[in-house]
């Protein structure tokens, strides 16, 4: 467990950000009176999350592998910190669903329903909060291992040669 403490720490941090969008989007009225536009300002996150994923793998780099750091061991932190991501999702849905946005669900059904993009039945079944945390769950460790790979190939760092590197000289 305590290998794993790196990945914990981002994975609350990547957490409480959600936490904190969420209030941002609830604030600005997009779960209620704006919730046509939510799915549109909502996708923003997207940019959050590959932003703390950058700076948790550079950290690793930096603090954990001492500036050098190849793919498979950055995808295999971002692999840890998804997996944390995944555990703590249930409790950040259920958070947001209970205490930041309780009628969501009902201001989103209703739009699904007036806007003609499904009946009554079809939105009752999608928008309720098992949907949501399955959801929550799926989407983090899908879009948290395709970060993470890309991420640890922007991030890697070979050891330099010390042949190749400029004002040097090869062993006399």
């Amino acid at each position: 467990m305590r290998k794993y403490l790196f990945e914990i720490k981002w994975a609350v941090i990547f957490s409480v950000a959600m936490i904190l969008w969420m209030l941002g989007e609830k604030l600005f009225g997009l779960h209620d009176e704006y919730i046509a536009e939510h799915s549109f300002y909502t996708s923003f996150f997207a940019i959050v999350a590959i932003g703390i994923y950058l700076l948790a793998l550079y950290n690793k780099r930096k603090n954990y592998y001492n500036g050098v750091m190849n793919w498979q061991e950055g995808f295999k932190s971002g692999a840890f910190l998804t997996l944390g991501i995944v555990i703590l999702s249930p409790f950040v849905q259920l958070l947001i669903i209970e205490v930041i946005t309780p009628d969501y669900f009902s201001h989103i059904t209703e739009y699904s329903v007036e806007a003609g993009e499904m009946t009554p039945e079809e939105a009752e079944a999608y928008f309720n909060p098992q949907n949501y945390i399955i959801q929550s769950m799926l989407w983090a460790a899908i879009t948290g291992l395709i970060t993470a790979a890309i991420t640890a190939l922007m991030l890697r760092r070979k050891v330099p040669n010390p042949h190749q590197v400029k004002g040097t000289t090869p062993y006399r």
